[in-house]
C-alpha cells in the first residue's frame, strides 16, 4: 500500500467519502506523495508524452503564432512569455527559438513559469537557463503586464466533479471504501444548478463532469488579458461541451484501474472548452472557435515545415520525423482528440492558426 493510500483510508474513515475531485487533487498534488511532486512524468521513460516532446515542430508554431500575434498589436514592451505546468520546458524552450526571427520578440519577453513540482522546476531550469525564468505557485503572483500565454494539457490535470443524472437529480462520484479497499461510490441524487444547463442535452444514465479550478483559472487568465492586453493558447483533449465518464489514469504509457496505487499515475479527465469560453467572456474578453490541433497546426504551415526538416533526416531519423508529423496532426492520432481555443483581448482577432 503507497503512503497516499494509507492517509486516503484513513480520511475516508473519519469524514466518510470524498468527492471525486478531491481524491484527484490528492492522486496528483499531495505534498508528500502528489504524482506531480514525486517523478518526472514526460517522456519515454515517464508515464506520457506530450506534444512538443513528440517534434519541435509543434512548439516552433505555437511560437511563431504568439509572435505575430504581439507584432500585430502594438509589439508591447515588455510583456510577460508564460507557461503553465510548462513539464520538462520543452515547449517554451521551442517557442522562443522561434520567437528569435520575430525583432524584438525575446528582448520584449520576460519568462515566466507556473509550476509547483520541485522536480520539474529542476529540469526546466536546465532546459531554460539561457533565459532566466522565474518561477510561480500559481497564476495570481505573475507581474502586472501584456499576457501572452500557453498552456498544453494542463486544464486535464485539474480536478473534475463527476454527476451521474437521474430522475430525481444529480448522484455525484465518490470515493470511499469496501472492506477496507478504495472504491468509487455514488451519493443520492439531487437537483444541482450548476447542471440545470445540461437538462437539456443530458438523459437519466449520462454523466456530466463539472471542473471549476479551470474555469476560475481560465477567468483568470482571461481578466489579465482583458485588461493589459496579450493572448493565451490552450492545447488539450476534450471538446465544446464534455459528456460521458473521461476521466481516466495512465502509467507507463498505459491505462490503469483509477484506484490501483493513488499518487502513482496520472489521472486527468477531458476539458470542456464550453466552460473555459464562458469564463473568459465573463471576464471580459474573447475566445476563439474551438479548433482541432490537426487544423490549426495545417493551418500555419506545419506541412512546409516537415518536408524542410525531412530534407536533412535520412534513415531510421526520417521515419521517425514522418511520424511524429502524423501523430500531431492526423485524425486517427492527436490530430482531432486534442483541440485548441485561444483567449484574446477585446477587439483583436485570435492568434494566426484560429478563427472568431
Amino acid at each position: 500500500m503507497s503512503g497516499l493510500e494509507d492517509s486516503l483510508k484513513r480520511m475516508i474513515r473519519a469524514d466518510g467519502p470524498m468527492t471525486l475531485a478531491a481524491y484527484m487533487a490528492a492522486c496528483l498534488s499531495d505534498p508528500q506523495h502528489g504524482y506531480y511532486v514525486t517523478r518526472n512524468p514526460i517522456g519515454a521513460s515517464g508515464d506520457f508524452v506530450t506534444a512538443p516532446e513528440i517534434s519541435q515542430m509543434f512548439g516552433e508554431l505555437v511560437g511563431l503564432s504568439l509572435a505575430q500575434h504581439w507584432l500585430d498589436n502594438g509589439a508591447p514592451a515588455p510583456f510577460t512569455m508564460a507557461e503553465l505546468g510548462p513539464g520538462r520546458g520543452t515547449l517554451m524552450a521551442d517557442v522562443l527559438r522561434a520567437g528569435r526571427a520575430v525583432p524584438g520578440f525575446l528582448d520584449a519577453a520576460q519568462i515566466h513559469l507556473v509550476e509547483v513540482s520541485p522536480t520539474l522546476r529542476g529540469v526546466q531550469a536546465e532546459t531554460l537557463r539561457k533565459h532566466a525564468p522565474r518561477w510561480h505557485d500559481s497564476l495570481a503572483t505573475l507581474p502586472d503586464a501584456p499576457l501572452y500565454l500557453v498552456a498544453n494539457e494542463y486544464f486535464d490535470a485539474l480536478p473534475v466533479r463527476q454527476f451521474r443524472r437521474g430522475p430525481a437529480g444529480w448522484a455525484e462520484t465518490v470515493v470511499g471504501l469496501e472492506s477496507e479497499t478504495l472504491a468509487l461510490g455514488l451519493t443520492l441524487p439531487a437537483p444541482l444548478g450548476a447542471l440545470d444547463h445540461r437538462l437539456e442535452d443530458t438523459k437519466p444514465g449520462d454523466i456530466v463532469e463539472l471542473n471549476a479550478p479551470a474555469a476560475a483559472e481560465a477567468e483568470a487568465i482571461a481578466g489579465r488579458i482583458a485588461d493589459q492586453g496579450g493572448a493565451a493558447l490552450i492545447f488539450d483533449y476534450g471538446d465544446w461541451r464534455a459528456l460521458g465518464d473521461t476521466v481516466q489514469a495512465v502509467r507507463d504509457h498505459q491505462h490503469v484501474d483509477l484506484m490501483d496505487g493513488p499518487g502513482t499515475a496520472d489521472v486527468t479527465a477531458h476539458v470542456d472548452f464550453e466552460a473555459l469560453a464562458e469564463a473568459a467572456k465573463r471576464a471580459g474578453a474573447m475566445h476563439s472557435r474551438l479548433t482541432s490541433q490537426g487544423v490549426y497546426l495545417e493551418r500555419l504551415g506545419i506541412n512546409h515545415r516537415a518536408q524542410a526538416l525531412a530534407k536533412a533526416l535520412t534513415g531510421d531519423a526520417l521515419e521517425t520525423h514522418i511520424a511524429a508529423h502524423r501523430r500531431l496532426t492526423h485524425p486517427a492520432e492527436m490530430g482531432t482528440l486534442f483541440k485548441c481555443m485561444s483567449i484574446h483581448a477585446p477587439d483583436t482577432a485570435p492568434p494566426p492558426g484560429l478563427e472568431p
